[in-house]
């Protein structure tokens, strides 16, 4: 009775599209093999099965069984490929299989697609594979966008599924399925107004299915949770209420009919809520298969069930359907935080115990790292030699699972950057990862610094497994460290976005000596994360260097002096090197000025823009125009903001027609942050601020919508890094930029609560 069942660990294996292929027909043949055992022993068909009589409901053709019939021979058929995979074979397809085609065959995307829709041992890492190796082919369905887009929602990443359901739409516009799921990315991803506006135009086009109606008042219910004005939640609750119960009016399909029982109740209509989720309980029942036969797809009868027991005021069951859902829907932490967002609602409304919540819904918490390089040869007194390597990765791997942090946002140097991402994947975790600059250099840098290791190699698995990497700065300066400083702060900001979109906690842990360090290191970072959070997390480098050594007599001396404050190891530090917020604006139909306009333009257009200026509270620390052409540098990216959103409704109400000028004068506004080099400009005598960030900031603007301000990735992850309050940034998908300089993700600027 000592047994402990010790499988293969297959986590770390990602799967492609020749797998999914495969996967298919090993299920149908998993199938037939056992259906052939059955009828040579004396097995027939039977509606019910009967041991006794040797009767099997499943003995039928393979495209006849129930979907979840499927998924059990599915995942017996993943199971192996993957365990083979794990163990270092190769699965090589036939010579027929392996020619490229600029089209998919039929009945390989039909495997792919039946493998794809089912599958639950699907992760990021593998979808991503997929993504790549089909959505560049020449598809002629949209399914596989859809099947991507969906399964990726449920992970919790709405930006990447934006992304892939935005490919779709470009070749089928008109695709309602393709459609939904976009709005419902925007929705996780916090564009609530811009989801709801999507849906609201499918709705007046004519699409008033369940899944438009409910997607619809999704958007309500979230507009209600964002009103400032009680009128406005009012407004917001009572139409999320009447989206969901029309569409529960439709087919009385248990998805929205929770929904207009959760709303209504929480209107202070109990009775008709309880009417409502009776009936829904009963047709949830009526639908869930037996134990054996669940699969992930049950989940969100599960979560319904739930739902509705909470709704009567049954605590005790609805803990134990939520458990049972929780269980089938691992790693689907999209759909997951769905469930707990509802399950909090009714709970706050009823005045209830929120520990019920914390229990069933134990969402990881995201983590941002900073930590130690290893030693280099020769350190005196050492730091991280790498006689303590096990030490900290075990401390680094311990703490992760005492706060129950799956999700990583970090550098990859060696040393304890390496340690932290291998602790992530060794508990199947996801890992994001943001290089300070150019992989090659960073390498040299970073990485190749201690001779006859393995670091190289490390460095490379990680990255490999990395959910997704990102260089905000394509250069690396010798004299300065402030583009590691850069990438701290983007990757606070970027782990801050994600925690949110989440609705889970954000822990900034750092492997630390705790004394001071130079700029773009460690101690900066922890000092940084500690103006906005006061849950900081350090591993103590120097307790676990003095625990170690002391059993080493060897190098005890060496450790055992007192400890001065570390000082930057590299040169002075540039200090015309600054991160600074970027703005570009130019007029739209500026080119369409008559002579005589030109004037009119700068008399009444440009002394506007200089009128506010001068009475903004936001003051830029430069400024220079080109024609029609702004450029501002700010200190601050919320000093950025809220100047280019006031200037953009000063144009906007502004009728320029009264002053000799098109109506249709408007401004486009970009909006960047990065490392810029100020200097004096020789020629002209004035400050001002130069470098490949402030070109990319102009690449941003001509590509902005007039009247909006967009802004780059960098900058909306540096709005969240510095808890900006007054506006924020929704993700508008990876535009490509003017000039021909790359496709990068880009974000709506817009004012907390107001419209898009």
């Amino acid at each position: 009775m000592n047994y402990k069942p010790d499988p293969i660990d297959t986590s770390k294996v990602n799967l492609t599209t020749e797998h999914l292929k495969i996967t298919e027909l090993l299920a149908k043949n998993t199938h037939e093999i056992w259906s052939s055992q059955r009828l040579s022993q004396g097995w027939k068909y039977g509606k019910n099965r009967d041991d006794s009589k040797k009767l099997h409901p499943g003995l039928v053709p393979y495209e006849e069984l129930s979907e979840s019939e499927k998924d059990y021979d599915r995942i017996i058929s993943v199971g192996v490929i993957k365990t083979l995979l794990a163990m270092g074979y190769r699965i090589k397809g036939s010579e027929q299989t392996n020619k490229k085609s600029s089209e998919v065959d039929d009945h390989n995307l039909c495997l792919i697609l039946e493998s794809l829709k089912k599958s639950s041992q699907l992760n990021l890492k593998s979808l991503q594979t997929i993504r790549r190796e089909t959505i560049n082919l020449h598809l002629r369905y949209p399914e596989i966008f859809r099947i991507l887009g969906e399964h990726i929602l449920k992970l919790g990443e709405p930006l990447m599924a934006y992304d892939i359901l935005s490919e779709g739409l470009k070749k089928w516009p008109n695709d309602t399925r393709l459609q939904q799921l976009l709005a419902l990315s925007l929705a996780r991803s916090g564009a609530t107004q811009r989801a709801n506006n999507l849906l609201l135009e499918l709705v007046n086009s004519g699409k008033n299915d369940e899944e438009t109606l409910s997607l619809l008042a999704r958007t309500h219910k979230d507009l209600w949770k964002q009103a400032i004005v009680p009128e406005e939640g009012s407004t917001q609750i009572a139409l999320a209420a009447q989206r969901y119960q029309q569409a529960y009016q439709i087919k009385r399909s248990y998805y929205p009919g929770v929904n207009a029982a959760t709303m209504t109740m929480l209107m202070g209509d109990d009775e008709t809520a309880r009417a409502i989720a009776t009936e829904v309980r009963g047709k949830c029942l009526a639908k869930l298969p037996p134990v054996s036969h669940r699969s992930e797809n049950d989940y969100w009868l599960l979560a319904t069930l739930g739902e509705v027991a909470l709704i009567l005021g049954e605590n005790l069951e609805a803990e134990d359907w939520y458990n049972k859902g929780v269980e089938l829907a691992k790693g689907k932490l999209g759909d997951l935080r769905s469930t707990r967002r509802n399950a909090t609602l009714i709970v706050q409304y009823r005045q209830g115990d929120m520990e019920l919540v914390k229990r069933c819904f134990q969402i990881p918490r995201v983590v941002v790292f900073s930590g130690h390089m290893i030693d280099e040869p020769g350190r005196t007194p050492p730091r991280f030699p790498p006689e303590i390597e096990l030490q900290v990765y075990q401390a680094i791997r311990d703490r992760l699972i005492q706060l129950d942090a799956r999700l990583g946002y970090a550098a990859a140097a060696c040393g304890s950057d390496i340690l932290f991402l291998e602790a992530l994947y060794e508990l199947q975790g996801e890992a994001h990862i943001v290089l300070p600059h150019e992989r090659e250099q960073f390498i040299k840098n970073s990485i190749d610094i201690i001779p006859n290791s393995n670091w190289r190699e490390r460095f490379d698995e990680v990255l490999e497994k990395a959910t997704e990497v990102i260089i905000p700065t394509h250069y690396n300066l010798e004299h300065s460290n402030i583009s590691y400083e850069y990438t701290n702060s983007i990757l606070y900001g970027m782990a801050k976005m994600r925690a949110e979109q989440l609705d889970t906690e954000l822990i900034p842990m750092a492997v630390w000596n705790q004394q001071i360090g130079g700029i773009g290191g460690t101690a900066r970072a922890v000092e940084f994360w500690r103006q906005w959070n006061d849950n900081v997390e350090i591993i103590d480098i120097q307790q676990i260097l003095q625990s170690v050594m002391t059993k080493k007599v060897e190098i005890l001396n060496t450790v055992s002096t007192p400890a001065t404050p570390l000082q930057p190891t590299s040169a002075p530090e540039d200090k015309n090197r600054l991160i600074m917020a970027l703005l570009f604006a130019d007029v739209k139909s500026y080119s369409k000025l008559k002579e005589n306009q030109i004037s009119l333009f700068v008399e009444h257009f440009l002394g506007a823009v200089a009128k506010f200026e001068g009475k903004s509270s936001y003051k830029p620390v430069m400024k220079n125009t080109w024609g029609d052409a702004l450029y501002y540098v700010f200190s601050h990216v919320r000093d950025a903001g809220l100047f280019a959103l006031e200037v953009c409704d000063i144009v906007q109400s502004t009728d320029w027609e009264k002053v000799g000028l098109p109506a249709s004068l408007n401004l486009r506004v970009a909006l960047h942050t990065g490392v810029v080099y100020k200097y004096t400009n020789p020629i002209t005598g004035a400050t001002t601020y130069s470098g490949t960030h402030v070109n990319y900031a102009a690449r941003i603007e001509p590509i902005t919508p007039p009247g909006k301000v967009y802004s780059s990735q960098e900058f909306a992850a540096m709005v969240a890094s510095e808890g900006v309050k007054e506006f924020t940034c929704d993700y508008v998908g990876k535009t490509p930029l003017a000039k021909s300089y790359g496709t990068f993700p880009t974000y709506h600027v817009r004012r907390c609560g107001g419209g898009f």
